[in-house]
């Protein structure tokens, strides 16, 4: 039933028979098979489908919670018998918001060196879905706000706050400042993240605050485009601290504090709500613990 519960929580996130079949790495024949047989285990239809998918059933829905808790303890089940055998081996998917993936290089980082039995995915999503792909199972944890919008029921760990930056071209007019003000930067090239990353809207509203709703004429969700565009192209761009400055590194450009009405906020590794967690995501939340401690 394990792999029909797994086959039936892909077709709830995918929410189509092919995505959910090409995700799993199977035929959607099968699919369609194994889900069908689940229905007949379970005695109930779990989903509406005529030519296509048409969403859960209210007995999917509250199947669909059983579903995810039932292979998070298989799961969890199976790590702690290979840790037991093996120690900490494995694999770890991370998501991360664009702006955090320089922490989360320094964290996998570490942690590898203390643990070289464990191999990573990371993966740039925006903050929503982290949070979903944390619910579904398609990834082990992520590194996201913490404080800014609601979180839901998960563990989490702060890793550092993010305060912002000003990254423009050393010939800018802002370049021999030791501060720029928000609403100084209102009528200027601006390039941007896109709207659905929360840092774009944590940007915004800082705007906001400052009485000032400037345009952005480049959006983006890749923080390298941002650069090269104010790089090449006599943009400006604000991005947070840390990422600003490894992305100006060994560039012709200049990166400003941003003054005034800036909002700080935390980001922190994220992970399902379960205790105990198993060993090797046990092992990542100390570990991001220690990091924060150390900052």
């Amino acid at each position: 039933m394990l792999d029909k519960l797994e086959m039936f929580i892909a077709v709830a996130r995918e929410e189509h028979f092919g995505r959910a079949a090409a995700a799993l790495g199977i035929t959607q024949p099968t699919l369609s098979a194994g889900v069908k047989q689940l229905e007949d285990q379970l005695g109930v239809q779990l989903i509406f489908r005529g030519s296509r998918y048409g969403g859960l059933t209210p007995e999917g829905q509250s199947a669909l919670i059983w579903a995810r808790k039932i292979v998070g303890d298989t799961r969890q089940l199976k790590e702690e018998m290979r840790f037991t055998r093996h120690g900490l081996t494995g694999q770890l998917r991370i998501a991360v918001i664009p702006t955090a993936l320089t922490w989360a290089a320094r964290l996998t980082a570490r942690f590898s060196e203390k643990h070289p039995n464990v191999r990573f995915t990371i993966l740039s999503r925006t903050s929503a879905e982290i949070l979903s792909m944390i619910e579904n199972f398609s990834v082990d944890a992520g590194i996201s706000y913490l404080d800014n919008e609601p979180m839901g029921k998960v563990s989490s760990e702060p890793l550092y706050r993010e305060y912002y930056m000003l990254v423009c071209h050393r010939e800018s007019v802002f370049a021999d400042r030791d501060q720029v003000g928000w609403a100084e930067l209102d009528g200027q090239k601006l390039c941007l993240l896109t709207p659905d990353m929360q840092n774009r809207r944590i940007i915004d509203k800082n705007f906001r605050e400052s009485g000032v709703s400037p345009e952005a004429w480049i959006e983006s969700n890749s923080t390298i485009v941002l650069t090269v565009n104010v790089e090449d192209g006599g943009w400006m761009t604000v991005l947070p601290a840390d990422m600003a400055r490894s992305l100006a590194a060994g560039k012709p450009l200049k990166i400003i504090p941003m003054g005034a009405v800036e909002a700080v906020h935390t980001v922190g590794l994220v992970a399902p709500y379960r205790e105990p967690h198993t060993p090797v995501l046990k092992a990542l939340l100390s570990e991001a613990r220690r990091m924060s401690e150390a900052a």
